[in-house]
Formats: structure tokens, C-alpha cells, sequence
């Protein structure tokens, strides 16, 4: 069977690039092969930027999908927020046919990410060092592990909440009352997510100058530990073990939440011009000549009283307000709002932190371009969705397409799945 090119497949549609896409990523072609979270918002940050971005699920689908209530269709809410811009398709990568489909995607791809199990990719014959850097020598290989692939912890399963707490973050997080807390937002992943999109951009600038992708090796365990500031700092100049902190900062005060007559606001004074600014607006001119909170070491030394001090003038004061006049001090501070209430806030809206695509509402893109502003531009996929669309560009002709799909190597329905 005479194999159809992805140059020819695209005359033939008269299109010379995948859906629209604009930003300073535009032309970058990425392979998201992971699950979850840290992985799949790595290739979101990517996208949002005008990369094509191609998300290759398992049989089952990214287990994000059946993380809820809430549902959106048959998927998740939570697989929303991590897959926006993407291109869909599932292949089963146990199958021979399954990763020569990925193989013959490779071909055209600038990065591919993975977050399977360190030893899985070797197991199939895809490791990087000895199949695709010789393959494909100017692919980027983001791998994305729990602990890494060697060392005592090394090959392990880890999720963000067992790498804070085995990180030292939950020991820092939360009050006496309620002991070590879990973060509530999945910072470890995300954090990730983060470092190894900045780690693909490294590897494709050093491409620029070598001809050569090489391996971001991105790892939940490292990213833990260096989310210790400044508790690490601390720790080494001291030797003193960091304990937990609740809303303060152990460097600052007053840096904490407060009491107020409807809620509770937070007051972040660094120095100690603020601290006269927050004196002034409150009409407590004493606390600025006060010995206990006569600079920052003083305050800090004497946080307790300041802060009992501080609470009872606050209890008088209404917290937007009073936050308000605050700001226009030059003291900052702000209300604890909830998640309604900040993402309903003006200033989102004005930011574009919530805007819509697809009809989904969505938070917005976080990185401001001034000439190449990224942009949610579509919904996340159904599963499977472009199955045909992506296999054509790859040069698969109609009937290819239907023997892998008769075979299982490609797939478009989930394996198992249940109706929400």
C-alpha cells in the first residue's frame, strides 16, 4: 500500500498548518504522552504559547478524565485544567503497532513528554539513549518521575501529596492546633509542570547552537525540596529545625492573616517604611516607636504581641475597605477571599485570569506576551477526537487507519469507561 506523505496529506486538504495557533511557540511540534498532572501541564504551558501539541492517551484514557464530580460531558472537570489546546488521540502502547504509530509521529516532533514509570520506555524500546536520540538526534526528551531513576528512592511511584509531605513541606504548612498539612493546591505537580516547560525551552535554545535535543530529566522529589524558601536557607545557616509556620512568614512581621470586623485580611509588611504606613492608617503612632517593634528582628521577635495588638484595632474595620485604604498607603494587603470570590474579582476579568473557549470557562494564560500573547484558543478534547485528523498528517491512508483501529493499537473508545 502506497504510503501518503504528511506533505501530501496537507495539499490534499489545502491547510499548511495543524488547527490555528499564534504565539511564540507557533511551529513547535510536541507529543504529550502523559498522564495526570505534572506532565500534561507542562504540554499545556506549551500550547498556550502556539505550540502543537499532540496528547496520546492509554487505552483507558489520562485518569484525570474520571477524577469526580464534577463532570464536564463524559470527562472530568480536573482533565480541563490540564488540556486545553490540545490535539487528542489513544494508542496502546503495549501493542508493536501502537508505538510504531508513535514512531512514525516522532518523526515531525520537536518534544516528547513522558511520565511513565522509569523502565517502561526502555521495556518497549523507546529509551531515549539508545533508540530515539540515535533516531531522532534533535528530539527533546522530557521524562517526568516521582524520585528520578536511580538512587535509594530511585524507579519509585510518587504523587504530589506523598512528595510533600516526604519533602518537608507539610511540616512547615499548618497550625499547632492541626498539625503537618497538605498544601491545598497540587504544588509539587505543578511546580513541575512548571521547571520542565522551562527545561524544553533550555534544551530547544541549546538545540539552536548544537543541532541536538537532548533529556530534561524533571522530578517531583527535586521540585519538593526546592520549594524549601526559605526554610533550607534557614536551616543550613542555623541548624534550627523549621517548624510549623500557619499564615506567618518565618523572616517577617507582621506577615500573616488577621482578624478583622467581617473576615479576615492579610497584611504582608516587609520593611519598615510599611510598618509606619500601616501605623498611620490605623492611627496607632506609639507601635512606630515602640521598642518590641522597632524594625523587622524586633517585630519578629515579639510577633505574638503584635499580633494581639494589631487584631484588636482590626476587629473595628471592615476588610475590603479597610484593605483598600491600605493599598492607597502603600501597605499591601488583602482580603482572604474564596475561590468564587477571586475568580469573580474585577481584576480577573481585567487580567484575563477567567475567559472562555469552546464554550468552557477556563482560567486564562498566566504569562503576559506583549508581541506573542499566548492564548486558550480551544476546549480540552474528547477522547479520541482526532484520531483521523493526526494519523492523516502522519501520512496514514484511510485504510491504514482502520486495520490499527480493528487491531486495538489505536483506539477511540475508552477502555472501561463508565458513564459519569
Amino acid at each position: 500500500m502506497k504510503r501518503i506523505t504528511r506533505r501530501s496529506i496537507f495539499r490534499r486538504l489545502h491547510i499548511t498548518t495543524p488547527p490555528s495557533a499564534s504565539g511564540a511557540l507557533t511551529g513547535l511540534r510536541v507529543l504529550d504522552i502523559s498522564r495526570v498532572l505534572a506532565g500534561p501541564y507542562c504540554a499545556q504551558l506549551l500550547s498556550d504559547h502556539g505550540a502543537e501539541v499532540i496528547k496520546v492517551e492509554p487505552p483507558a484514557g489520562d485518569e484525570t478524565r474520571s477524577l469526580g464530580p464534577p463532570f464536564i460531558g463524559d470527562s472530568a472537570a480536573y482533565f480541563s485544567a490540564l488540556n486545553r489546546n490540545k490535539r487528542a488521540l489513544a494508542l496502546d502502547l503495549a501493542q508493536p503497532a501502537g508505538r510504531e504509530v508513535l514512531l512514525r509521529l516522532l518523526e515531525d516532533a520537536d518534544v516528547l513528554i513522558e511520565n511513565f514509570l522509569p523502565g517502561t520506555m526502555e521495556k518497549w524500546g523507546l529509551g531515549f539513549g539508545e533508540v530515539l536520540s540515535r533516531r531522532f538526534p534533535r528530539l527533546v526528551y522530557c521524562r517526568i518521575t516521582g524520585f528520578g531513576a536511580s538512587g535509594p528512592l530511585g524507579s519509585l511511584p510518587g504523587y504530589d501529596a506523598v512528595l510533600q509531605a516526604m519533602g518537608g513541606l507539610m511540616s512547615i504548612n499548618g497550625a499547632p492546633e492541626i498539625g503537618p498539612t497538605r498544601v491545598g493546591t497540587p504544588l509539587v505537580d505543578v511546580v513541575t509542570g512548571i521547571y520542565c516547560a522551562f527545561g524544553v525551552m533550555l534544551a530547544l535554545a541549546a538545540r539552536e547552537k548544537t543541532g541536538r535535543g537532548q533529556m530534561v530529566d524533571g522530578c517531583l522529589y527535586d521540585t519538593s525540596l526546592s520549594l524549601l524558601i526559605p526554610h533550607a536557607a534557614n536551616f543550613f545557616a542555623s541548624g534550627k529545625v523549621p517548624g510549623l509556620t500557619g499564615s506567618a512568614h518565618p523572616n517577617i512581621a507582621p506577615y500573616d492573616k488577621f482578624a478583622t470586623a467581617d473576615g479576615e485580611i492579610f497584611l504582608g509588611v516587609v520593611n519598615d517604611g510599611q510598618f509606619r504606613k500601616l501605623c498611620a492608617v490605623l492611627d496607632q503612632p506609639g507601635w512606630a516607636e515602640d521598642p518590641r517593634y522597632a524594625g523587622n528582628a524586633a517585630r519578629l521577635r515579639n510577633k505574638e504581641a503584635l499580633k494581639a495588638d494589631l487584631e484588636e484595632v482590626l476587629r473595628g474595620h471592615e476588610p475590603a475597605a479597610l484593605c483598600k485604604t491600605l493599598m492607597a498607603a502603600g501597605v499591601p494587603a488583602g482580603p482572604v477571599h474564596t475561590v468564587a470570590q477571586a475568580l469573580d474579582h474585577a481584576h480577573t476579568a481585567h487580567r484575563e485570569m477567567a475567559v472562555e473557549a469552546g464554550g468552557m470557562r477556563m482560567l486564562g494564560v498566566p504569562v503576559k506576551l506583549s508581541a506573542t500573547p499566548g492564548a486558550a484558543r480551544t476546549a480540552p478534547p474528547r477522547f479520541a477526537e482526532h484520531t483521523d485528523e493526526v494519523l492523516a498528517q502522519a501520512g496514514y491512508g484511510d485504510e491504514e487507519i482502520a486495520k490499527l483501529i480493528a487491531e486495538g493499537a489505536v483506539r477511540i473508545e475508552r477502555a472501561g469507561a463508565r458513564k459519569p
